[in-house]
């Protein structure tokens, strides 16, 4: 595994936004921690509204608001799981 991996949420072909797969596993865990809680948070505030009116516009830019957040906790993820599998030396 690299020491950087490119998240998958960034959206050119030249990625900007990196993981440093070395760094500890509970600043990784941290980091997935915060992303996933952080859009569950909005999820729920959402559910638990009434009826919402809203077009197509904003809830497609609503549903990329928490899918980036959501790959990027997914990808910290990937990589704790990697770390963890590989075994110690």
């Amino acid at each position: 595994m690299n020491q950087y991996m490119a998240l998958t949420s960034n959206d050119s072909a030249t990625p900007a936004l990196f993981v440093d797969t070395t760094a500890p596993l509970e600043i990784l865990l941290d980091a997935a921690t915060y992303r996933l809680r952080a859009v569950t948070q909005v999820l729920e505030n959402l559910a638990l509204r009434g009826e919402i009116n809203s077009d197509a516009v904003v809830l497609s830019d609503f549903a990329l608001l928490c899918s980036i957040p959501l790959r990027d906790g997914c990808d910290l993820l990937d990589v704790i799981g990697r770390r963890m599998d590989t075994p110690s030396e």
